[in-house]
């Protein structure tokens, strides 16, 4: 792992909140707030109800744009800007590994039947920072 990777898997691994853009079923962008966190392989995971908007948006056209790093200006450091595809999955197995306790009050549990889970696999992603003009970029 180079030393970029490293600096974009810190901004993702723990939970963090991120914009998620989608594309409607009219060819118009759509964003919305999700909850993500990376793997170690810089798989972007979130949850989701499986007939939410977005994985109506997601199985249609699984191009997504994601921007997350920057809770608050006053700390702002750095933020990523994200492209990648999308997949909703609802194995068993997937659903119990992303699951976390903060979705009890959404989801009955990983066995939800409403639960679903978005993973996004990213294959280009820019690191900026507050004091840099261009990004330092990773690609898959």
């Amino acid at each position: 792992m180079n030393d970029l990777q490293a600096k974009i898997l810190t901004k993702m691994q723990e939970l963090t909140l991120a914009a998620l853009a989608t594309t409607t079923e009219d060819g118009k962008p759509w964003t919305r707030y999700v909850v993500v966190r990376a793997d170690e392989q810089m798989n972007i995971w979130f949850a989701t109800f499986k007939g939410s908007r977005k994985t109506r948006q997601i199985a249609r056209n699984p191009e997504v744009h994601l921007v997350l790093g920057v809770a608050d200006l006053q700390t702002a450091v750095s933020w990523l800007q994200i492209q990648g595809r999308a997949v909703i999955l609802d194995d068993p197995a997937t659903k119990q590994a992303v699951w976390y306790d903060r979705l009890n009050p959404i989801f009955s549990g990983p066995d939800d039947p409403n639960y679903v889970v978005g993973k996004v696999t990213p294959y280009r992603i820019e690191y900026y920072m507050m004091n840099k003009r261009e990004p330092e970029v990773w690609e898959a």
